[in-house]
């Protein structure tokens, strides 16, 4: 598993306990490298932060664009995994241009395949596919956010 992977699957758990506790995401990922920092586990990638952070930043348009794309889902009524895995992956998709889609589509349906429902693969590639379609006409300008300081 590539680096980028681990980070991938480490910032869904920050994303993922953010969800269900109702907190900040940078909240809980500044609670993650404190505990690290603490027993003295190697620090975090720095894309777990990218991810998290960007995800936090444009959480509002994102969540607006799933619920816009996502054909008759509505963001509570999918899986709390799918989507956090899709915020995260529609971040990438939307505003990360060093990120090829295929890369980002196809390592969140990984983590579907692993993680979720049996249907959840198939809706999280058709999702970020759409959205992959129509970014250039969602007028969403990329760019390379600051790591995250602790």
């Amino acid at each position: 598993m590539s680096a980028r992977s681990k980070a991938r699957k480490r910032a869904l758990d920050v994303l993922y306990e953010s969800d269900m506790r109702g907190t900040s995401a940078s909240d809980v990922l500044t609670s993650q490298v404190d505990r690290r920092l603490e027993s003295g586990d190697p620090a975090l990638n720095a894309y777990v932060s990218e991810l998290v952070e960007g995800v936090q930043i444009h959480r509002e348009r994102i969540d607006e664009l799933l619920g816009t794309y996502a054909m008759g889902w509505t963001l509570t009524r999918m899986p709390a995994v799918d989507r956090s895995i899709l915020r995260m992956a529609c971040y990438e998709v939307l505003w990360r241009d060093d990120i090829p889609d295929a890369v980002a589509i196809s390592e969140a349906v990984a983590l579907a395949q692993e993680l979720s429902t049996e249907e959840s693969a198939t809706f999280v590639n058709g999702l970020l596919g759409r959205l992959s379609d129509v970014k250039a006409r969602l007028g969403i300008e990329a760019a390379r956010p600051q790591p995250f300081e602790a």
